[in-house]
């Protein structure tokens, strides 16, 4: 049985994450807080041995993959553009109010990636890691939304927001498909065999 583990890591917060802003696509670049958590990811993920790091080209993942991967004496494979975050169009930038609202629709926002695309997107480029990398152990650095609707697509359940930096380990199997083992941190299956 050929099991292919993945780390994957949303990116250190940025000060549009700190002011609850909707980033998407936006290139916002990591604060002193998001730096640091990538700094302190590094303890859980030295846990594990890793063939690959690969990440989004947005400078927060970049960034982040960069500190994980000088944290554990490695570097960063290449950039996967399919990796970026969902793209919110006008959204991007706003907080959570009447001007948000307006943009509001079934699934997202007007003149945003859908939720459904994004999913089909994300889960693509993941499950071509699987395939380049089969039995081995990737880790990627990604954004919340993306790896939230790609996750909840690949397990068949609606996963809530993933925080920033946490370890989110799943792995795949080409004929059994993909299983969760931890989530923002917490265990959520027993270990996969393999």
């Amino acid at each position: 049985m050929t099991l292919t583990t993945f780390a994957l890591v949303r990116h250190g917060q940025t000060d549009w994450n700190a002011q609850r802003r909707l980033q998407g696509s936006t290139d916002i670049p990591l604060n002193d807080v998001g730096r640091g958590q990538a700094r302190d990811a590094v303890g859980v993920l030295s846990g594990y041995e890793w063939d690959a790091i690969v990440s989004s080209p947005l400078s927060r993942a970049a960034e982040t993959a960069n500190l994980v991967a000088a944290g554990l004496g490695l570097k960063v494979a290449r950039h996967v553009p399919e990796l970026t975050e969902r793209g919110f169009g006008p959204a991007e930038g706003l907080q959570a109010g009447p001007e948000l609202e307006a943009l509001r629709i079934p699934g997202g926002f007007r003149g945003a990636e859908s939720e459904d695309e994004a999913a089909r997107r994300g889960l693509a480029a993941l499950e071509a890691l699987a395939d380049e990398f089969s039995g081995g152990r990737v880790l990627v650095v990604a954004h919340g939304s993306l790896l939230r609707v790609s996750l909840s697509r690949a397990i068949g359940r609606t996963l809530q927001s993933i925080d920033n930096a946490a370890l989110n380990l799943a792995h795949h199997h080409a004929v059994d498909g993909w299983q969760l083992e931890y989530f923002n941190g917490e265990r959520e299956m027993a270990a996969a065999q393999g």
